[in-house]
């Protein structure tokens, strides 16, 4: 996509934590305390990235969550900012600025993805088959539609 594709495409907002490497506000953000059970896709190229049952409260005030829901989709680079080192994290077919992982997560990844709710859009269960992505309905307890060819 394109610089102007993904300005008219994606909110002030969204573009500059995605694009620019940006940061939202703590607590103040559209998926920090959403409690549905979905999936969490790259707001950018639809890639799934985190579900719902590895998300937790991490008292950050951004959305959280223990383990990927696709590993491939996320690639981790070294983040030199701020005064520290730490590892950011990009969705891999975009190149989206998700966030970024630390080792301070609960069981039994032990790891905690903080993650911008700007970089995502939110899927909820009920909403999963028509959207595309009823591939993971089998993490929430529920199968996908059969239908006839």
């Amino acid at each position: 996509m394109s610089d102007q594709e993904l300005r008219e495409k994606l909110t002030p907002e969204q573009y500059h934590v995605t694009q620019e490497n940006g940061t939202e506000r703590a607590f103040q953000n559209e998926y920090w305390d959403n409690h549905r059970a979905g999936i969490y896709l790259d707001v950018v190229s639809g890639e799934p990235l985190f579900a719902s049952i590895h998300k937790f409260d991490s008292g950050s005030g951004w959305p959280s969550f223990t383990q990927p829901l696709v590993p491939d989709n996320l690639v981790e680079k070294k983040d030199r900012g701020w005064f520290t080192v730490r590892t950011e994290v990009r969705s891999s077919s975009a190149d989206s600025h998700l966030g970024h992982v630390f080792d301070d997560g609960p069981k039994p990844t032990g790891l905690r993805y903080c993650v911008n709710s700007a970089a995502l859009r939110f899927i909820p269960v009920e909403e999963l088959e028509d959207a595309g992505y009823g591939e993971f309905l089998e993490l929430f307890g529920q199968e996908t539609m059969e239908t006839d060819p």
